[in-house]
């Protein structure tokens, strides 16, 4: 079986979009597991500019997610 990991990431973007639309802080832990598969196909596919680009989307994706978990702990 051969896995895709471009439709695994569109599948990632449309749910963690939604998610995040519905101020669900889940959404942006799917959102960083994306960016994880994002860097993978750069790496895959030589090209190596979406590995910078999206580990800094990862650390505002943490970033975040702290911030609405503070937010909801209130």
């Amino acid at each position: 079986m051969f896995f895709r990991l471009d439709f695994l990431s569109c599948v990632l973007t449309v749910l963690s979009t939604i998610l995040v639309g519905r101020r669900c802080w889940e959404g942006w832990i799917l959102a960083a597991v994306n960016s994880v598969v994002i860097c993978l196909i750069g790496f895959r596919t030589a090209q190596f500019g979406f590995i910078p680009a999206n580990l800094f989307c990862i650390g505002l994706y943490v970033f975040n997610v702290r911030r609405w978990r503070k937010f909801e702990a209130r």
